[in-house]
């Protein structure tokens, strides 16, 4: 399984389209996404002071898109990288995090 951080507003675009997509996929060429054990860390790097937000988790055998495991930054860490839109049937749950 991995997860996501997103808002419920792009959220509710994913189920209206039947595909969710982030702004990275059309400026980076991937959705960054995490395993369950990294989303402390990228709350806090990347969300710092940010509510309401929700984690998708995503069953990574409904993915058409290819999934791969980098860190673009050079550090050691590889979190998990989707080339494409998550259909919303991929998304197995959807929780809200509590920052």
């Amino acid at each position: 399984m991995i997860v996501h951080i997103t808002t419920p507003d792009a959220w509710a675009d994913a189920i209206a389209t039947g595909a969710y997509t982030a702004d990275s996929l059309a400026t980076e060429g991937f959705i960054h996404c995490s395993e369950e054990r990294q989303v402390a860390w990228v709350l806090e790097k990347h969300f710092s002071g940010r509510t309401g937000l929700l984690l998708l988790h995503i069953d990574p055998t409904r993915l058409e898109a290819e999934v791969k495991y980098e860190n673009l930054e050079g550090g050691t860490e590889l979190f998990p990288h989707v080339y494409g839109p998550i259909p919303v049937s991929a998304v197995v749950d959807v929780s809200p995090l509590r920052t």
